[in-house]
C-alpha cells in the first residue's frame, strides 16, 4: 500500500493525485486485475447497461441516450471521460454530477480491499463509478470505452446493448495502425446474442466478421436503422420503429445525426426493458447538452470550441466551419498530446486557418508550442502537401456526400491550393492565446479552440469564470 495513501478527510484532488501514483504506467490495458478487484467488491449492476466505443461520437451518443432516458422519467447513470474542467463531470447519477463525497466514499471501498493490486488511474475511477450506479437503484445506465474496447476497463461490464460509433485512426501505439486492427480491437465490446448497433457507414470487415463470429445481433448504419430528413425535420428508420418529425438534435456538427441514430437504434433494440415516447425522442433531442463538442459561445466574434484531436475529428470539425460561411480571418487556438497524429490532423484545417496560435499542454503527454508551431510551418508552406492527406485520409462522409449534415444545407467548396497569409505564433497555454485572440480579432472574424480536451477544458474554465455559462 502506497504510503502516499489519503488520510482520513482529504479531498477528491488529493485522492486523484494518489491514483496517479498506484501504477508505474499511465495507461495499462488489461481486465485481469480490475476484475478480480471488482470479484472481491461483489460489483453488480442489475439495470439495463449501453456501452458505447468508437474513435469518435462517443461522448455525444452517451449524451443523447441519457437526454431521452431522463426525459422519459429514468433514472439514469453515465460514465463518461475524459473531463473539461472537474472530474466529477465523468460520473453522473440522475441528471447530476456526483459529488466529491460520494466519489471519495467509492474510492476508500477500493482501497480496503484492492490490496496487493496495482490499479491504473482510469481503472480505479472506473469502478467508482459502477459502485456508485450499483447504490443509486438505477433504471439504465450508459459507459462510455476510455480507449479501444477490448482490454479496456469499462468492458468489464457485460453491457446489454452495444454501441460502435465509428472506426478511425487513433490511440495506434495501442490499438494498432489501421481501421482493421482498431475495428477488431474495438468490437470486443459486442457479446453474443446481444445488440450490437454499429453507427460507422463503412465498418472495417473485421467489426461485421467479429460480429459473425461471436454470433451478435448485428445492426448496421444504413441496413438495420438509417435516417432521413429536409431542412426543417428528420426521422429515424429501424428495423421496426420509425420516429418521424423529430427536431434537429441540440448538439451542433455534421455527424450529429448517425449519432442520434445510433442511439435510437439501442432504444429500439432494448425495447420493451426501456420504453420511450416521441414525445420523450423530441425532447431529449432539444436539450441535449456537450460542452466541448463544436460548441459555439453566443456574442461575437464567433467563437468555436471543440476537442477535435485526430484526423476524422478535425475533417468533421472542417465540415462544420464550411458551413458557418466566410470569415475575413480565423483565429486557431491549438494544443496537442504528442501520441495523437498532429500532422494530419493539423492538415485537415489548414485551408481553414489563417492565425495558428500554438499553445504548449503540461504532462508527459503534451506537445510544446515550438513543436505545433514547426508541423505548422511546414504544412502551410507546401499546400500539395495539405491536399495530399485530405485526399489519401478516411474522411467522415464515407457513405454518401450528404451523409452527416443537414439535407439541403450543401458544404462550401473546397478552397483553391494557393499560399496565403498565414502567421504563426506560440503561448505558454491556451487561456494565454485565448486572451490574445479575443484582443486581436474583430466581429467579423472567427477564433477556434480544438486540438484536446487539455486546451479546451482550460479555456471554459477561464470563461465560466468571467460569469459566463458555459458548461
Amino acid at each position: 500500500m502506497s504510503r502516499n495513501q489519503p488520510v482520513q478527510g482529504a479531498n477528491l484532488d488529493q485522492w486523484l493525485s494518489y491514483l496517479e501514483t498506484l501504477h508505474p504506467k499511465a495507461i495499462e490495458l488489461g481486465l485481469d486485475r480490475i476484475r478480480v478487484v471488482a470479484q472481491r467488491l461483489a460489483l453488480t449492476i442489475d439495470c439495463p447497461k449501453i456501452t458505447v466505443a468508437g474513435t469518435n461520437g462517443k461522448g455525444s451518443t452517451c449524451a443523447i441516450l441519457d437526454s431521452i432516458l431522463s426525459n422519459a422519467g429514468y433514472r439514469v447513470g453515465m460514465y463518461t471521460s475524459p473531463h473539461l474542467i472537474r472530474f466529477n463531470e465523468r460520473i453522473r447519477v440522475n441528471g447530476e454530477q456526483a459529488t466529491d463525497e460520494e466519489i471519495i466514499r467509492q474510492f476508500e471501498r477500493i482501497e480496503a480491499v484492492r490490496n496487493e493490486i496495482a490499479l491504473t488511474y482510469f481503472e480505479m475511477t472506473t469502478l467508482a463509478a459502477l459502485l456508485l450506479f450499483q447504490e443509486s437503484r438505477l433504471d439504465a445506465v450508459v459507459l462510455e470505452v476510455g480507449l479501444g474496447g477490448r482490454l479496456d476497463a469499462v468492458n468489464l461490464i457485460d453491457a446489454d446493448c452495444t454501441i460502435l460509433t465509428s472506426v478511425d485512426l487513433d490511440h495506434m501505439d495501442y490499438l494498432g495502425d489501421t481501421r482493421e486492427a482498431i475495428g477488431w480491437e474495438k468490437a470486443h465490446i459486442f457479446r453474443p446474442g446481444i445488440p450490437a448497433i454499429c453507427a460507422d457507414p463503412v465498418p472495417p470487415q473485421s467489426v461485421v466478421d467479429y460480429a459473425a463470429q461471436i454470433g451478435a445481433d448485428f445492426w448496421r448504419f444504413g441496413r438495420d436503422f438509417n435516417y432521413s430528413g429536409d431542412r426543417q425535420q428528420w426521422a429515424y428508420g429501424g428495423r421496426v420503429q420509425r420516429r418521424s418529425a423529430l427536431g434537429y438534435p441540440a448538439l451542433r456538427g455534421a455527424n450529429q445525426l448517425i449519432n442520434a441514430s445510433a442511439a435510437l437504434a439501442a432504444l429500439e433494440a432494448l425495447h420493451p426493458r426501456l420504453v420511450v415516447t416521441q414525445q420523450d425522442v423530441r425532447m431529449g433531442l432539444l436539450h441535449v447538452s456537450l460542452p466541448g463538442r463544436m460548441q459555439i459561445l453566443p456574442g461575437l466574434p464567433a467563437t468555436i470550441l471543440d476537442v477535435a484531436h485526430n484526423p476524422h475529428a478535425a475533417a468533421a470539425l472542417g465540415q462544420n466551419l464550411d458551413s458557418m460561411g466566410h470569415y475575413p480571418h480565423t483565429y486557431a487556438i491549438v494544443g496537442m498530446l504528442h501520441d495523437k497524429d498532429i500532422e494530419a490532423t493539423l492538415a485537415k484545417l489548414s485551408r481553414r486557418v489563417d492565425r495558428w496560435m500554438c499553445v504548449s499542454l503540461d504532462g508527459p503527454r503534451g506537445t510544446s508550442a515550438a513543436q505545433l508551431a514547426e508541423v505548422i510551418g511546414r504544412i502551410t508552406a507546401d499546400p500539395v502537401q495539405v491536399d495530399a492527406f485530405e485526399r489519401n485520409s478516411v474522411e467522415l462522409s464515407r457513405a454518401k456526400p450528404t451523409e452527416g449534415r443537414r439535407p439541403g444545407v450543401r458544404a462550401a467548396p473546397r478552397p483553391a491550393i494557393a499560399k496565403r497569409d498565414v502567421t504563426v505564433t506560440s503561448f505558454n497555454d491556451p487561456v494565454q492565446a485565448f486572451t490574445e485572440a479575443r484582443k486581436l480579432a474583430t466581429d467579423n472574424d472567427r477564433i477556434i479552440v480544438f486540438g484536446s480536451f487539455s486546451t479546451v477544458g482550460p479555456v471554459l474554465q477561464a470563461l465560466r469564470l468571467e460569469g459566463r455559462d458555459v458548461i
